[in-house]
């Protein structure tokens, strides 16, 4: 083998396919707009994200937080403990 050849086989080959897998993994990144940043003006309109889209429709009721005064009922036991 000569210098040219090894150089070929152990440096340009392995960089050349790091390269691919980087434009192949980095491709999505420069395909896509440009993401929101804070501060920028939101130009689409609100959108409420729910699992199961057809479990939103009138006929379901609408959950309130309970009132001021009523104290909350403690269900759970166990929880994170301060002693050593």
């Amino acid at each position: 083998m000569t210098l040219v050849e090894t150089i070929l086989v152990f440096a340009v080959i392995p960089a050349a396919l790091y390269a691919v897998i980087a434009l192949l993994t980095l491709r999505e990144r420069f395909a896509k707009t440009p993401r929101y940043r804070p501060g920028q003006d939101w130009e689409h309109p609100a959108v409420w994200w729910t699992a199961n889209p057809a479990g939103l429709d009138a006929g379901h009721a609408v959950v309130t937080a309970p009132a001021a005064d009523t104290a909350p009922r403690r269900t759970a036991k166990g929880g994170a403990r301060g002693s050593w």
